[in-house]
């Protein structure tokens, strides 16, 4: 009897374990870096120094200050040993993805299993972003509040703002740090049609759910136009909330940008 009762403790105990161990790997939240070389307006920009580090690693270290598991996937053999050197996670990646979220994707389901409930799509050139960003909208995230979280910040000047490069969000409110409200429009031409729009800093943070079904749906009819991806998820209904940060991390996307991150990362080392 005695044994009997003992055995039976001991298998709640592993029911017990291997249940949360089952929950844990559904909670991971895992931080993917899709990266290549071949940029149109400046190819090989993730290997180009700031501050004598390259730009991928300098987006690696901030995804690594929120303790959250991080890979960077790449078609190109040279940022898999750049990363490696500096003991980060590389995967290499199919070369034929139209968009840096289908990069993502792949390590999801083929690398990851498909295990992780809350994906964040981190863009690579954004050498300066806040750390503390990235934890306040996974924290966000883990709400269960929307499809789809990203970020946005005020615009420094006019030049900044009438920028094609600068993506602009419009929401539903008016967005105050702490808070995040709903996405209605992303574009990069002003249409005079919102009062309320925010400079969009690129990361995406999705639920796993949202992340299949956003790389099933075809390419939309404003994605192509305004070569934004994030309009296909609008334009089929997935909800997308917006976090106000008070940062503006720079998206490095022409040599001009590179000069001015440059200059900026050199005043905060």
């Amino acid at each position: 009897m005695t044994y009997s009762t003992t055995l039976i403790k001991k298998l709640k105990l592993l029911n017990f374990f291997f249940a949360s161990l089952g929950r844990i790997i559904m909670n991971k939240t895992v931080i993917i870096i899709p990266s290549r070389l071949d940029a149109a307006r400046l190819p090989n920009k993730p290997l180009e120094l700031i501050n004598n580090k390259e730009m991928i690693i300098h987006v690696h270290e901030a995804a690594k200050k929120t303790n959250s598991e991080v890979y960077v996937a790449t078609p190109d053999q040279q940022i898999i040993e750049v990363v490696n050197q500096n003991k980060g996670q590389a995967i290499l990646t199919s070369n034929n993805h139209q968009t840096g979220t289908d990069r993502v994707y792949e390590v999801f389901k083929d690398h990851l299993n498909s295990k992780p409930n809350l994906i964040i799509n981190l863009q690579g050139d954004m050498p300066n972003i806040d750390p503390q960003a990235i934890s306040d909208l996974i924290n966000y995230m883990k709400k269960g509040n929307c499809d789809i979280g990203t970020l946005a910040s005020s615009f420094s000047s006019e030049d900044e703002f009438a920028d094609e490069n600068n993506v602009k969000v419009a929401v539903r409110g008016q967005l105050i740090a702490g808070k995040f409200n709903e996405a209605i429009d992303f574009f990069r031409v002003d249409n005079k049609k919102y009062e309320n729009y925010h400079h969009h800093v690129g990361i995406y943070a999705f639920t796993n759910k949202a992340l299949v079904r956003y790389v099933s749906l075809k390419r939309s009819k404003l994605e192509l136009e305004r070569k934004l991806e994030q309009l296909r998820a609008l334009e089929n209904s997935m909800s997308i909330h917006v976090g106000y940060i008070n940062s503006s991390p720079l998206s490095v996307d022409t040599k001009n940008d590179l000069t001015e991150v440059r200059k900026i990362m050199k005043k905060s080392n």
